[in-house]
């Protein structure tokens, strides 16, 4: 259990210094590459995006590590301690300090989503048990929420249109992490067996659609308002895909229920509090400074 502990900090240490990186060097491409392909061309080139997505690697190491030793009950609410990291790193490269209200936010957010999935605990179920119909509603519900996320991001402004962004790439990604674990199932029983399924294939698709949602989030805004979304998102939307499609199971009844939705309340007001913080929006209009992310 004390490698479990020690790895997913230390992922969460990773993770948090790799959203750094790449947000620092999206911050500085121009509005018209969002959700372009160029986007992504043009920050493969940036020596500083390249070190984040080297750092996301060794995380994802770490969390593999920890996972070993330990629950996805006990080693998803300790990863979300990179927000501690992220945000004031952020603020302090921008050469600002956070304020009382940015401090309560990004604490309400890693506070309130810890605590959700930790009294949540989503356990059992079987990968191998999905149907088809199970499948075409949660891809359905996941592109419906994209969509929506991102017609949104289009009417707002400021930190919110990063956080509106931040919403489907999330969407994406919790629907990617239970794509890996089908498509790890369909490998247990063999190469042609995995290729001669679909799950693979949109594993890829929802990857680098997923990579570009980010960059794009990252992008549109400051830290404090694309990965809190992004963290908070994530994993409700796995969870939830998890227990339509595998059968998971949460833990529910008095109280854990109720620890659970306060969990999320709090996730929400700490979310809305960094978007419409004079702060952050302050980190926004100054355009993430400037050119400091030269390739």
């Amino acid at each position: 259990m004390p490698v479990a502990v020690v790895a997913s900090l230390a992922a969460g240490v990773c993770f948090a210094v790799a959203g750094v990186l790449q947000q620092w060097a999206a911050g500085t491409r121009p509005d018209e590459e969002t959700l372009s392909w160029r986007l992504l061309a043009h920050l493969v080139r940036d020596r500083w995006w390249r070190y984040g997505i080297g750092l996301a690697v060794l995380a994802y190491g770490f969390q593999s590590l920890a996972l070993a030793y330990g629950p996805l009950s006990l080693v998803q609410p300790l990863i979300v301690a990179e927000l501690i990291f992220a945000v004031p790193l952020s603020a302090r490269l921008h050469h600002m300090a956070l304020g009382p209200r940015e401090w309560f936010g990004t604490l309400a957010v890693a506070a309130g989503l810890a605590l959700a999935l930790a009294s949540a605990r989503p356990h059992g179920g079987r990968t191998g048990a999905a149907d088809p119909l199970s499948w075409l509603l949660i891809l359905g519900a996941t592109g419906a929420l994209v969509c929506c996320s991102l017609a949104a991001a289009r009417w707002v402004s400021g930190p919110w249109r990063a956080s509106a962004t931040a919403l489907a790439a999330g969407a994406v990604m919790g629907t990617q992490s239970v794509l890996l674990a089908a498509t790890v199932d369909r490998f247990r029983h063999g190469i042609l067996t995995a290729l001669a399924s679909w799950q693979p294939y949109a594993l890829v698709v929802a990857s680098v659609g997923g990579l570009l949602l980010i960059q794009s989030a990252f992008q549109q805004g400051p830290l404090a308002a694309s990965m809190t979304v992004l963290d908070a998102t994530e994993p409700v939307v796995a969870v939830t895909v998890g227990m339509a499609v595998f059968g998971e199971a949460v833990h529910t009844g008095w109280p854990v229920s109720a620890v659970t939705v306060t969990g999320l309340a709090v996730v929400t007001a700490g979310i809305v509090s960094l978007d419409s913080s004079p702060l952050v929006a302050a980190l926004h209009d100054r355009r993430f400074g400037g050119g400091g992310a030269a390739g």
